[in-house]
């Protein structure tokens, strides 16, 4: 089993910015690629930045691209994700999920319990 710990979210104005971290433990050594996705009320979970753990390889939604970076600190077992120049549109429940396969879209094994992100207009 896998264990992810999500930190760092909270309320921020339109146009700042959040760092959320996502802490692992457990069976690390099994995940191939660690992301995040999130959840606004009354919408559908959707991917949000992926990365391949080994390699550092990075994807992102569209919706996010050039605003938020996701990275890696493979000693600490960490993922992050920067948030600049947030939009309301961006609130929601952020959820880092870990996979054991080799498609950063879909069949996420493990999920953290969220942690949500406001932001205010």
């Amino acid at each position: 089993q896998m264990q992810l710990v999500e930190s760092g979210g909270g309320l921020v104005q339109a146009g700042g910015s959040l760092r959320l971290s996502c802490a692992a433990s457990g069976r690390t050594f099994s995940s191939y690629i660690r992301g995040w996705f999130r959840q606004a009320p009354g919408k559908k979970r959707e991917f949000v930045a992926a990365v391949y753990w080994a390699g550092g390889t990075t994807y992102y939604a569209d919706s996010v691209k050039g605003r938020f970076t996701i990275s890696r600190d493979n000693a600490k077992n960490t993922l992050y994700l920067q948030m600049n120049n947030l939009e309301p549109e961006d609130t929601a429940v952020y959820y880092c999920a870990a996979s054991t396969g080799l498609d950063y879209t879909r069949g996420y094994n493990y999920w953290g319990q969220g942690t949500q992100v406001t932001v205010s207009s």
